[in-house]
C-alpha cells in the first residue's frame, strides 16, 4: 500500500525569500507498507517548479502499489513526488532487510555534518539583529535578491563578524546587479553565491568575472542539468526534491564531482524526515545546508539531533 498525507509544521518565525513569505511548511508524507514493514518519505511541492500539494499527491496516487525504486525512475520525472516515494522505498528496503540505507547503497556510515543556518530576507536592521543572535554559528546563509541588498549584507556582517557567509539571491539579481555587488562580496568575506541570475538567463555567468564561487540551485535539478552548467557555475546545490529522490541525488553527486563541480547539499523547509536521506548525500560535500528543522517551531516525534549547527545521522525510528 502507498499512502500519502499532508502535514503542516509551524515555522519558528516568518520565512521570506525574494519570491515571498510563509509561516508554515506544508509537506507530503508517503508511507509504503509491505510485508509488515513501513517505509516513509517526505517531499515539499514547490510552486517555482510547477508543483502543488494537489498535483504531487495525484502523481503519487497514480503509482502501482508494488512500484520498485528502479521502475519509479522511469515512471515519474525528477521532482517532489518521486523524491517522497523514492525515499520511502529506501526506508522500506532498509527495514525489510534489517540493514541501514548506507549499507544498501554500499556507502560508508554517515558522520555528523556542520550545517549552514539560514537568515530570511528582511530589513537591514532586522537582519543585523538576526545575525547577531546566530553569530556563534560557523556558517550563515542569507537570503537576498531584492532592492537594497548591499545594506542587508553589510548589516549581517556587522552582526556576525566571524561567521562564514553564503549569499542566496534566489534568481533575484540581474547581471548588472551581480557585477556591482561582486567586489563587495569579496570585501565582506562571502564564501559562495547561490543562483544570482534566473535559471535560463544565466549564460552571461560564463562571460563575466566570478570572484566568489557561484553555485547553481534553480538551474540544477538532476544529472541532465550538468551539461548546461559548464563554464557558468563552480558548484551545484543538490536537493532531493529537485533531483527526485536519494537514488538520483547520489548519482548526481558522483557525476557532478566527476565533471569538476563542487557540491553543496541543500533542502526545502521541511522536517527531519526530509533531512535524513539528504544527510546521506551530504557526506563529503563542501557545503551542507540542512537546517530545515531548525527553522520549525515543531518537528516529527522522532527527529534528527542538532547540537548547535552540527546535525547527526538519523536513528532507524526516523528513517533508513
Amino acid at each position: 500500500m502507498i499512502a500519502v498525507s499532508e502535514d503542516i509544521f509551524r515555522l519558528a518565525q516568518k520565512f521570506t525569500i525574494s519570491r515571498g513569505s510563509k509561516t508554515e511548511a506544508h509537506v507530503l508524507t508517503v508511507r509504503i507498507e509491505r510485508g509488515g514493514h513501513t517505509g516513509r518519505g517526505e517531499c515539499v511541492p514547490y510552486a517555482r517548479y510547477g508543483e502543488s500539494i494537489e498535483s504531487v499527491r495525484a502523481q503519487i496516487q497514480s503509482l502501482p502499489f508494488d512500484i520498485t525504486r528502479q521502475a519509479l525512475q522511469e515512471i515519474l520525472p525528477a521532482g517532489a513526488a518521486r523524491n517522497a516515494v523514492d525515499c520511502a522505498l529506501w526506508d522500506w528496503e532498509a527495514k525489510h532487510s534489517s540493514r541501514r540505507v548506507w549499507e544498501l547503497a554500499r556507502l560508508a556510515e554517515p558522520q555528523p555534518m556542520m550545517s549552514a543556518f539560514t537568515l530570511s530576507l528582511d530589513t537591514p536592521q532586522r537582519m543585523r539583529v538576526a545575525a547577531a543572535a546566530q553569530a556563534a554559528r560557523p556558517l550563515l546563509k542569507i537570503k537576498l535578491g531584492a532592492p537594497d541588498d548591499m545594506p542587508r549584507l553589510e548589516a549581517v556582517r556587522e552582526g556576525a563578524p566571524s561567521a562564514r557567509i553564503i549569499v542566496d539571491a534566489n534568481e533575484g539579481w540581474t547581471a548588472e546587479v551581480y557585477a556591482d555587488l561582486a567586489p563587495h562580496l569579496v570585501r565582506l568575506g562571502v564564501t559562495l553565491v547561490e543562483q544570482p541570475l534566473p535559471a535560463g538567463y544565466d549564460d552571461v555567468l560564463a562571460e563575466i568575472s566570478r570572484p566568489v564561487p557561484v553555485c547553481a540551485d534553480e538551474s540544477c535539478h538532476d544529472r541532465s542539468s550538468l551539461a548546461g552548467l559548464a563554464g557558468k557555475y563552480d558548484m551545484v546545490n543538490i536537493k532531493l526534491d529537485k533531483a527526485g529522490g536519494l537514488t538520483e541525488a547520489l548519482a548526481l553527486r558522483e557525476a557532478a564531482q566527476a565533471a569538476g563541480f563542487g557540491v553543496m547539499v541543500g533542502c526545502m523547509v521541511g522536517s527531519s524526515l526530509a533531512m535524513a536521506p539528504a544527510l546521506v548525500v551530504a557526506q563529503g560535500a563542501e557545503i551542507v545546508d540542512l537546517d530545515g528543522p531548525l527553522l520549525l517551531a515543531e518537528d516529527r516525534d522522532r527527529s534528527l539531533r542538532y547540537e548547535g549547527s552540527q546535525v547527526y545521522p538519523p536513528d532507524t525510528e526516523l528513517w533508513g
